[in-house]
């Protein structure tokens, strides 16, 4: 019988081990038996229960003190050194058979975008049986900034064509994503990924961006032609926006065809899961008119 699971991944400071926490109790509420596995060595401040700890491994901090190595590169030589002891991975999860798995990972974006043990190490899950999705989370503040929505587009499709998995990017901290200014768009041009010529046309005038616009106009190019980049949203505090994610990861891994629940209740789960009964733009105006203000509204009274 196949395990299901997320790999979950994202810069730091995007909500990785939250989403784990939230995701975790969410999935437990309906019924399935989760496990949150640690992969993150820096990591020693959870806010879960985790079932395996890479820090019974390696830690960070054992590296970084021994090897005189700083923090990237003692990250690094730590995923490395779980790829070389794959069997202890291996002899935790045989423990958790039947269980749904959460994968939280390092916030280290190199590890997805350049280097190649996280890539060895979800090839290994596969050959072991497990049906895995990546959840990839992006804070959603960037939106409000040309140039970082650009980067994260970049790092977000550089991910997807490395890891090689289903993938499910997330703007996560969706109630906080006018935090930092107001968006030049409607929020389906950034979950959508509509036509980023307009983004372009709202990078402010400076000699430093005119330097590089030829530049931006090309990695824009890039992303479209790829045709890959898309986003759902998060608020970890709704529900509806965990079912609206669950909902997706679970059509990426496959978890409705699986066998795992008892087969009374797979029809019902299959058709939750895999048949969205809302439209993706009405979805997402009912999160813009949540969390976003009018014009009107941040106006103050005379």
């Amino acid at each position: 019988m196949p395990s299901f699971g997320q790999i979950v991944i994202g810069p730091p400071g995007s909500g990785k081990s939250t989403f784990c926490a939230g995701m975790c109790e969410f999935l437990t509420r309906l019924g399935r038996k989760v496990a949150v596995v640690n992969l993150d060595p820096a990591n020693d401040s959870l806010s879960y229960n985790c079932a395996v700890d890479i820090s019974t491994l390696v830690t960070l901090n054992d590296v970084m003190e021994n090897l005189k190595l700083g923090p990237n590169g003692g990250l690094i030589y730590c995923i490395e050194y779980l790829e070389k002891n794959l069997d202890w991975l291996e002899k935790k999860l045989k423990e958790l058979k039947g269980y749904y798995f959460l994968f939280d990972c390092p916030g280290q974006v190199e590890l997805y975008t350049h280097h190649t043990s996280v890539r060895n190490v979800v090839r290994q899950l596969e050959k072991w049986d497990f049906r895995l999705a990546a959840v990839h989370l992006v804070d959603s503040h960037h939106c409000s900034d040309p140039t970082k929505f650009i980067s994260v587009l970049l790092t977000s499709l550089s991910t997807m064509i490395h890891v090689e998995l289903p993938h499910i990017n997330v703007l996560s901290k969706i109630d906080l994503v006018e935090q930092y200014g107001k968006l030049a768009f409607n929020l389906d041009f950034y979950t959508d990924v509509l036509d980023l010529n307009f983004l372009l046309d709202h990078i402010k005038d400076s000699p430093f961006t005119q330097k590089y616009k030829k530049l931006n106009e090309a990695l824009v190019g890039l992303v479209e032609d790829y045709g890959l980049v898309s986003f759902k949203t998060l608020d970890i505090q709704s529900k509806e926006s965990m079912i609206e994610v669950m909902k997706s990861v679970d059509r990426a891994n496959g978890y409705p065809f699986s066998d795992l629940d008892d087969n009374k209740g797979n029809f019902s789960q299959l058709m939750s899961s895999a048949v969205g009964t809302d439209f993706e733009f009405f979805r997402t105006a009912a999160i813009q008119e949540k969390y976003m203000r009018d014009e009107d509204e941040t106006q103050q009274p005379t």
